[in-house]
């Protein structure tokens, strides 16, 4: 499958809300105006902007969540201890989209939100991004560093010319900082944690299903990033997939959609994902559950954490050995 790379700005939507066909594509850095999208009457209800960071440390994965609907906001942060399965999870649903901001296009402004107990902020400072979260368990403050020349794979793809979607995955930010978790402090160290960003500006379909797959890591001296997507409406739509590798920096996209392995009836066990250029097994350790039923709004979630081995295929053509790559694969289903 041959994919349309974006090099230039452009605008998602044009100026009666629709789908701007010239932004159908991928990209290697943040070209796309996202702006019209959750702005205006346009599309009300459909509108959906979030961002999301995972981090992965070498004693915890953390999550940290600011998402607005037209008709309402989520704010989330939840850690895991990998040596118990610990969860520590706090969530607020709030009406519209009071207490949240978040810019129009990446890189246009702070995301932030506040809730009755909860207050999460991702600001761009020198070097990176600042992320910081606490709940009346957890305080996170933690700095996703961008690398000269770093690159983050985006893609803009229709469902349709009236239901559109924009997406960047950057996912091998270096990190470092601090969680604190019940007055316990644990480092956040250079050199072995790394964070994942999902950026997501759309007017989607009221139901959607997929998969998505993501890691971070050293492998054999460079630095890996893994974006894995799949299943349902999202896996390829007008010749645009979310698939995608980084190696120190670089994005590989990969064009032709993954086939997803796994076992729905026992999330444990081994997952298996591949294409020509992707060969990858996933071994998870644990199995996130989440459910949400508020008539209007109904999603549930297995999103499992765990490490992936196999081997990738660089644009020139090199074989890549990946010996152990920290993250994590799902599967979904939302109504929405």
């Amino acid at each position: 499958m041959t994919e349309h790379e974006l090099t230039a700005p452009v605008a998602l939507c044009g100026d009666n809300g629709r789908l701007n066909p010239a932004s159908v594509g991928w990209s290697r850095r943040q070209l796309v105006d996202t702006s019209r999208i959750g702005h205006g009457w346009y599309g009300w209800g459909r509108n959906k902007r979030w961002e999301y960071w995972g981090i992965i440390t070498p004693t915890h994965f953390l999550a940290m969540t600011i998402a607005a609907l037209d008709y309402a906001n989520l704010r989330q942060i939840w850690v895991m201890d990998r040596a118990t399965g610990t969860e520590v999870d706090a969530v607020e649903v709030s009406a519209l989209s009071q207490g949240v901001q978040l810019p129009g296009s990446l890189g246009d402004g702070d995301a932030t939100s506040r809730g009755r107990g909860m207050r999460l902020a991702f600001a761009e400072v020198a070097g990176g991004t600042r992320l910081t979260a606490a709940s009346a368990r957890v305080s996170i403050d933690v700095v996703a560093e961008r690398l000269p020349g770093h690159e983050a794979m985006g893609t803009a793809a229709p469902f349709s010319d009236f239901l559109v979607e924009y997406t960047v995955k950057d996912v091998d930010r270096p990190a470092h900082g601090s969680v604190v978790v019940d007055g316990e402090r644990s480092e956040v160290p250079p050199g072995s944690s790394w964070a994942v960003l999902d950026h997501g500006r759309l007017r989607a379909p009221y139901r959607t299903s997929w998969n998505w797959g993501a890691g971070a890591g050293m492998s054999a001296g460079r630095r890996i990033g893994l974006q894995l997507g799949g299943g349902g409406p999202l896996a390829i739509r007008r010749g645009i997939s979310q698939n995608a590798f980084t190696v120190n920096g670089r994005v590989h996209k990969v064009a032709d959609p993954l086939v997803w392995e796994f076992d729905a009836d026992g999330w444990l066990a081994p997952w298996r994902i591949r294409n020509d250029r992707m060969q990858l097994s996933f071994l998870p350790v644990h199995d996130r559950y989440a459910k949400t039923d508020l008539l209007v709004i109904r999603s549930e979630t297995h999103q499992c954490f765990g490490t992936y081995r196999g081997r990738v295929r660089t644009d020139e053509g090199e074989w890549i050995e990946l010996d152990g790559i920290d993250g994590w694969a799902e599967d979904v289903h939302n109504r929405w």
